[in-house]
Formats: C-alpha cells, structure tokens, sequence
C-alpha cells in the first residue's frame, strides 16, 4: 500500500522542511553561543520547566533522544556551566538537570538570532491562517507519534 501523491508530497515537504531549518538552526547556534541544536533544546526545555528542573528521563522522553545520548550532552554543559545535575527528591534512583544562571545567560545570548531564523525561516512564508493550520496540524501528527513512540525506558528495556 502507497500513500497518494498528495500525501506524498506532504511528507516529503515535511522532511525537507525539517531538515531545512534544523541545518540553518545549527549554524546559527553554533556561531552566536557555542551550542549544538540537540543542547539549546535541552537548555530551552530545562528553562521553561517549572524551577528550571527536570528529571533526565523526562528530558530524554521530551527531546526524543537516548538518555545516554542526553547525558553526553548534559555532562559537556555541565562542565560549561550552563546546567548543574543533582539527585532528584522523589526518586532516589534518577538525576534531575537543573539549568545555571550561566545558561539562561547563554539562551538569551543565542534567542534573538534563534527567533529571527525562526520568523525568517518559516513564518514569513505563511499568513496567519497558514500558520494556524500548521499548528493544528503538527500538533495532531506530534501527539499521535507520541502515542506510539517508545519512551525513553522503553527503548532501554527492548536493547536488553
């Protein structure tokens, strides 16, 4: 079974679109505040948690990325300074990332270069409509691959 042509060319636009904007993403945080896409995500995530702190699990649940991947990642901002980690209080077995005051300072370094691309990038193609629509849509597709993407835990479980 194929999808149609309509679908077809969605999909495609979707990828290539994604892919568009994370490379320009990269570029642009790399140059304006030394971070990769995968780390100004962890740190934009961590900031707008409630007390800038989250259980590593869940950030790996949310930034769709393997928790030794994520802890790679966590261990180079930690030694940035830009997140500190410690035990969590409810569960004695997980880690909780907690973002700096350095690495707010580094989100506001690189945002206005961030939201400018954004703006530029991919709503200045799109009328107010579009873009309304475009959220509607990406949200439905992202909260059904949620529903059958394996968690963070889940993944670790089925390499075991």
């Amino acid at each position: 079974m194929a999808l149609d042509a309509r679908r077809t060319q969605a999909y495609f636009a979707l990828l290539e679109a994604g892919s568009l904007l994370q490379t320009l993403m990269e570029d642009q945080l790399k140059r304006d505040g030394d971070l990769s896409y995968l780390q100004f995500f962890l740190l934009a995530r961590l900031a707008q948690a409630p007390d800038g702190r989250m259980r590593m699990t869940d950030l790996a649940d949310t930034l769709i990325h393997s928790r030794s991947g994520l802890s790679y990642q966590a261990t180079k901002l930690e030694a940035a300074g830009l997140l500190r980690r410690e035990p969590s209080p409810d569960d004695e077995r997980s880690v909780t990332a907690v973002i700096t005051d350095q690495g707010r300072e580094r989100l506001e370094k690189v945002l206005p270069g961030h939201v400018a691309l954004v703006e530029q990038g991919m709503f200045e193609a799109l009328d107010d409509q579009q873009a309304d629509a475009l959220a509607d849509a990406l949200g439905a597709v992202r909260d059904r691959l949620r529903t059958l993407a394996p968690s963070a835990a889940e993944r670790r479980r089925g390499r075991n």
